[in-house]
């Protein structure tokens, strides 16, 4: 319509390209529709054919039957370079470009450069139990003679540097050598109240055994002395046992600690309904995203951290419950057998 009413008023081309921001020829067609059409034909704009594609059904097919394969040996993955080659020794085409090879893979959604991790998690009754277990646990009511407390570990590489980082300065950033030292690794136990902000680390040299029973008898009579019984959520990992209690401690001890506690696991593949991920999480980003060169400056940045998140009050606000995990898991859930007589 603009270039209408810029043409009526006596305006040049060029001056309306100008104005409109378009080229030429589409003025020159706008004007050529409506003196040949009609005003309507002029304000539309007619479907352009564009080239023909260049791969046939057959020919698309075998691109992605090809795209679907295992990568030639030696690559660790298909790309479009080398699919346009291999596709070229299939179909009598000379060239293909990869252009070409990208469009049409695209149109049938595929990415064969691209991976993704998985873990398939077995849902049958057990996972089913476990999990509903622990969302009916998480909805409950703070109670301080009850709590619930999430559990787990997270290895910590030690790196040193090699060369001095050099600090940041206006219009320069941080700097440091690409180069580096392994100083060896240490274990970061992470306990996180699941209705209240506090949150505990404890760095040691390794998850063994003893270290497992060690942090679930300071649960019970130093973090949490007055409790009647501390529910703990934690995942399947071979220490995560009373017999580790009972192989640390002397008989009479193990069974004392563990009247105290209530173990609660996670399904197998599950880890995601364990609160304490998320507190990795957030330590990873918030303090562990740098280089920590000793278990002597782990232990005191954790600490400080560990500190300054709890002063916050900061908490994890769980949302997932079981009536959610029924509706948006409903075609995973076993079907009953029911045998009536």
């Amino acid at each position: 319509m603009q270039i209408l009413l810029a043409a009526d008023a006596g305006i040049g081309d060029e001056a309306i390209a100008a104005s409109v921001q378009t080229s030429g020829s589409t003025i020159y067609r706008t004007k050529k529709r409506f003196v040949e059409v009609s005003l309507d034909a002029a304000l539309s704009e007619e479907p352009r054919p564009g080239a023909a594609r260049k791969l046939s059904g057959k020919e698309e097919v075998q691109l992605v039957a090809l795209a679907c394969s295992d990568a030639p040996e030696g690559c660790a993955r298909w790309t479009l370079k080398l699919l346009a080659n291999a596709l070229v020794e299939l179909i009598e085409h000379r060239t293909i470009s990869r252009e070409t090879v990208r469009r049409r893979l695209d149109d049938n959604d595929l990415k064969p450069w691209q991976k993704k991790m998985w873990c398939i998690a077995k849902i049958d009754g057990d996972y089913i139990a476990r999990m509903e277990d622990l969302l009916d646990l998480y909805a409950e009511p703070h109670d301080p003679k009850r709590p619930v407390v999430c559990f787990d570990e997270s290895p910590i590489q030690l790196i040193g540097e090699v060369r001095v980082p050099i600090t940041p300065k206006p219009g320069k950033r941080y700097r440091y050598d690409s180069e580096y030292k392994r100083n060896g690794t240490a274990n970061l136990f992470v306990m996180v109240d699941a209705n209240r902000s506090w949150r505990k680390l404890k760095v040691t040299d390794r998850r063994a055994n003893q270290d497992f029973a060690v942090c679930m008898r300071d649960l019970a009579d130093v973090d949490y002395p007055d409790a009647d019984k501390i529910r703990i959520v934690m995942d399947n990992l071979s220490t995560h046992t009373a017999s580790a209690i009972y192989q640390t401690f002397p008989a009479i001890e193990a069974r004392r600690i563990l009247r105290r506690l209530e173990f609660h696991y996670t399904p197998r593949h599950a880890s995601w309904l364990n609160m304490v991920e998320i507190e990795i999480g957030v330590i990873r980003r918030q303090c562990l995203d740098r280089r920590i060169d000793s278990r002597d400056r782990l232990e005191t940045e954790v600490r400080a951290w560990e500190r300054r998140r709890t002063e916050s009050g900061a908490r994890i606000r769980w949302m997932f419950s079981t009536d959610q995990a029924r509706v948006k898991m409903a075609k995973s859930y076993p079907t009953p057998s029911l045998n009536e007589s």
